[in-house]
């Protein structure tokens, strides 16, 4: 169960006891004398699409750089998978964990950014089998025949011999889609994919992450600014304001009866700009 500081925290759709997949324990992180998540308490389930909305600055994209390692917490813990990321427990102490633990529990996890971050001087299929091949340890063969699978679940089995340089926006997406899928993470984490695509790209991609998420096998947390998107996809919404957790629960709950100000100054700011639900 999550921990807010709202009055919404009976929001929170049951899940029954299945221990959860991530777990944010009293997590706050600082950037010099900004304090931008401040003790946050989060519970990801296994299977769950969890969709995170807010204002910029709340804190949204830091939540998932910390589980790619990308960022560290000045405080508190994370877990993934029952493991501790960013500790290891000895005698009963916590003390902080070194590379080869963070890459061990890193490697549950697959993100994509909002910049698709190909190798511009490899094939498609390179792109999506050099992970593979070097930090799993397939062979060239098994890596390829995973590749071809991902590729065409994203609709792009034809490019494999194409360079990035060759597609578009929303095809490298995809791409890079279909790479982190090659990687069977347990966890995927979406970081506003389609912020930097052209507005006529954005739909090919949320198809494919629609279609991904329908198939229930891959927990998701999925940073967006598309409030229809995070509608149709998510289990659950978190609004996120000033470092906490302000309003949570269904779809339904907090795009159609958001309690909160905060929250229903943000969606009608979105709908005003025609971002609406």
């Amino acid at each position: 169960m999550v921990e807010t500081a709202s009055t919404t925290l009976d929001a929170a759709p049951e899940k029954g006891r299945a221990e959860p997949i991530v777990r944010y324990d009293k997590v706050s992180k600082s950037f010099g004398n900004v304090h931008v998540l401040k003790e946050l308490d989060l519970d990801v389930q296994p299977n769950e699409k969890l969709a995170i909305i807010g204002p910029s600055g709340s804190g949204k994209t830091t939540i998932i750089r910390m589980l790619m390692t990308l960022e560290k917490p000045t405080s508190g813990t994370i877990e993934v998978d029952s493991e501790l990321l960013w500790h290891k427990r000895v005698d009963g102490k916590l003390i902080p964990a070194d590379e080869k633990h963070l890459r061990k529990v890193r490697g549950k996890i697959g993100m994509v950014f909002q910049q698709y971050n190909l190798f511009p001087h490899m094939t498609i299929m390179r792109n999506c089998i050099t992970a593979p091949v070097h930090v799993l340890g397939l062979s060239k063969e098994e890596a390829e025949e995973r590749a071809v699978t991902m590729l065409e679940k994203v609709g792009l089995r034809d490019k494999v011999d194409a360079y990035p340089s060759q597609l578009s926006g929303g095809q490298q997406q995809r791409v890079a889609i279909a790479r982190a899928l090659v990687m069977q993470p347990k966890v995927m984490l979406f970081d506003e994919v389609t912020a930097a695509l052209d507005p006529e790209l954005v739909g090919e991609v949320l198809s494919v992450i629609k279609d991904i998420a329908s198939e229930g096998k891959t927990t998701m947390i999925l940073i967006t600014h598309e409030m229809e998107f995070a509608r149709d996809v998510a289990d659950r919404i978190v609004f996120l304001d000033n470092g906490r957790i302000g309003e949570q629960g269904t779809p339904g709950d907090v795009l159609e009866n958001p309690k909160s100000e905060r929250l229903q100054s943000f969606l009608k700011r979105f709908r005003a700009n025609g971002n609406g639900t």
